[in-house]
């Protein structure tokens, strides 16, 4: 490990690919179906499961509970994992 003369650090520009979690799928909403198909192709052996309104994600570090309204990241690792829209907001932008 380097000595740095600092202990501020910046984190390295990743794109990652998410979706926005906006409740259960309702049959004939396109965009709940294309979140299904999403989550679907991004698991892995990991299989999400719905519980009540939420969408219950399993990582490495155990179960975590996504909200309508929160973002679903897909990590550079392929892992998925929930984030609040305010977080998400502060740390991600759009590519154009």
């Amino acid at each position: 490990m380097k000595t740095s003369e600092t202990n501020q650090y910046r984190k390295k520009p990743v794109v990652i690919e998410a979706m926005q979690f906006m409740g259960l799928a309702i049959e004939g909403v396109d965009y709940a179906v294309a979140f299904d198909d999403w989550i679907a192709a991004n698991q892995g052996d990991r299989k999400c499961r719905y519980k009540g309104q939420s969408l219950i994600i399993p990582t490495l570090e155990g179960d975590h509970e996504a909200k309508p309204g929160d973002w679903i990241i897909r990590g550079v690792q392929g892992e998925l994992y929930p984030c609040k829209p305010d977080i998400f907001d502060a740390t991600y932008e759009a590519v154009l």
